[in-house]
This record gives structure tokens, C-alpha cells and sequence, in this order.
């Protein structure tokens, strides 16, 4: 690209990526321009002033807070930040004439049993009630699971509890995840970004399923020690069960409906999905941000669970 403007909370982060990624651009002698601004997605004027600045093309939103439990203890900034950020950046957008916006989304946002996932499925909704609205902004939402070796995944937080000789902590037996690599999962969502049709939700082909189990077993092994277990005693590193936190799933899905169809790219599905009108969005978005100001989180489930999210919280 001619040039990339990275918008980061997190001061430490926005150092951290741009310091390697003008590091790449050195050593590849390339002419790409690397901006880095400050600033949360929450304020829609700061985030339309530097795409206006910056005459931007094309915006991958993937600010979002991901943690699960952390999200259930603090329901409102999760809402704050997932839904009316994604809708304060995507309005800037539409405003800056922005080409392309594509939200990078989860399988968690597929019948949601957690506030996280939850607050995903509606930013979908969010965009796909504003590609409806208006033509000149394409959106464009990405469905995949874990990224492997990604901020907050399972493999660091295994590799940091094996090094400190253990216990591998994995919440369930049966637990099992979808994984993708970091350049993969870049690369097809930039190409299914450059296939879409406004409003269009994809689905990435994640491959089979991991078992964490499975694969603390493996990275235990892969270390150089052995696991301590009943049979055996000397081992160096146990693996502990700590039980599924609030909202987690044994297992994750992608698809919502089961109306799927292929694409041009093997690896890149489309799912049709329920959606709201605009007006609805908006209705739904004023009670939802009432509420918020209020930080009043029972009022805020109720208005998640009686929204086309599919959120429905485990045994209710």
C-alpha cells in the first residue's frame, strides 16, 4: 500500500508494530508510508479526521475487546467498545468516503453464550443495517476462530506456564478450538475484503478442529519435558483442569443459518444471515445506549437477548 495508518488504544502496542513494521519497510525497500495515531474508536470524530487526513481507502476493524471473562465482568465498556465503536468507526467511514470497511469478526458471534460474542453478532448487525442505508461504503464482515500465536491466544499463555515449570492450565478435557496461522488468516481476510458485495458475511475454511488437550499434550512434549501424571510421578509439568468460565463453549461455530454458499477462493464461504433495517438498528442501538449510560448490565442482557443476536446464555 501506498501508505498504512494504524489507530491503536494501547500506546505500548502502536510502539510495538510500528517500530517492526518500519523495520520490514527498511529492509524491503519499500515506499509504503507508515502513520501511527493514537485514539479509541469510541470518538467518531477523531477516528473521520485522520481517514479524511489520510485520504483512506479501505479500514479493517479489529479493535474489540476479546477476552471472555474479562468482557462478562465489565458488560458495558464490552458494549461501548464492540457495538457503538464499531458503529462510531464505521459511521467516519461512510462520512470520509471510505471504499472499504471490513469488520474482522468471530466464531464466537455464532449463537452466542457470552456477552463477548454477543457484542460481535450485533456489530455484524450494525454493519449490515448500514450497508443497507447507503452504497457508497462497502462493509464487509470476516468470520474465523483463534489465531495462533496472536495476543491473549492459549499457545503463549501454554508456553509461559511451561516455562515456569507448570501446572498447564486447560479448562475442560473435551474442549476444542478452531486454529489458524497469522500470515493465513491476514491474507484471506484481505481477499475476501476485495470479493465482497455490501453487507456480505464470510466465512473462513478454519481446517479441523483442535483438541486443547491434545494440544497441551503436544507443546508439553515439543518443550522437552515430560507430563506429570497418576502413572507417572516424575514428570516435570502437570496439566490442571480449572472448568469452563462464564459463557464459554465446549466447542465454537462458524455458520449462524445453514444457508452457505462457496465463493471464488476454496477457502472463503459466504453465510446469509437475519438482519435488521436501519430504523430497527437505530431503535435498538438508542435503548441499548440508554441503558449503557446507566450502567445497568441486567437491562443491557435483556436488550442483547431480545435482539436477533441468538444470545442466550448457558442453561437459561
Amino acid at each position: 500500500p501506498k501508505k498504512l495508518v494504524l489507530f491503536e488504544l494501547n500506546e505500548y502496542n502502536l510502539y510495538s508494530i510500528d517500530k517492526e513494521l518500519r523495520k520490514i519497510v527498511a529492509n524491503t525497500n519499500s515506499s509504503t508510508e507508515i502513520i501511527s495515531a493514537l485514539g479509541t474508536v469510541q470518538r467518531q470524530n477523531r477516528v473521520e479526521r485522520l481517514m479524511v487526513t489520510h485520504h483512506i481507502d479501505t479500514v479493517y476493524h479489529a479493535a474489540a475487546y476479546k477476552h471472555v471473562p474479562m468482557v462478562e465482568d465489565n458488560i458495558v465498556e464490552g458494549v461501548r467498545n464492540n457495538v457503538f465503536g464499531t458503529l462510531a468507526t464505521a459511521e467516519a467511514a461512510i462520512n470520509a468516503g471510505v471504499r472499504n470497511f471490513t469488520l474482522i469478526s468471530t466464531d464466537k458471534a455464532v449463537r452466542p453464550t457470552n456477552i463477548m460474542g454477543a457484542t460481535k453478532r450485533m456489530a455484524e448487525l450494525v454493519l449490515q443495517a448500514l450497508a443497507d442505508r447507503q452504497d457508497s461504503t462497502t462493509f464487509t464482515m470476516v468470520r474465523f476462530g483463534n489465531v495462533l500465536g496472536s495476543s491473549g491466544s492459549v499457545v503463549p499463555l501454554f508456553k509461559e506456564q511451561i516455562r515456569k515449570g507448570g501446572p498447564v492450565t486447560v479448562t475442560h478435557p473435551d474442549i476444542i478450538r478452531y486454529f489458524m496461522l497469522i500470515p493465513e488468516a491476514a491474507q484471506l481476510v484481505i481477499q475476501a475484503s476485495a470479493m465482497a458485495k455490501n453487507g456480505q458475511v464470510f466465512v473462513l475454511d478454519m481446517g479441523e478442529p483442535v483438541k486443547i488437550l491434545d494440544l497441551a499434550h503436544r507443546m508439553i512434549h515439543l518443550m522437552g519435558f515430560s507430563e506429570k501424571t497418576e502413572l507417572n510421578q516424575d514428570g516435570d509439568i502437570e496439566i490442571k483442569f480449572t472448568g469452563l468460565r462464564p459463557g464459554e463453549k465446549l466447542y465454537e461455530e462458524l455458520l449462524i443459518g445453514s444457508n452457505v454458499e462457496g465463493s471464488s477462493h476454496p477457502k472463503i464461504m459466504t453465510a446469509k444471515e437475519d438482519k435488521l433495517s436501519w430504523d430497527e438498528m437505530k431503535a435498538l442501538l438508542k435503548r441499548l445506549d440508554d441503558c449503557c449510560h446507566r450502567f445497568d448490565d441486567k437491562a443491557v442482557i435483556e436488550i442483547i437477548k431480545n435482539s436477533p443476536t441468538g444470545y442466550c446464555i448457558k442453561n437459561d
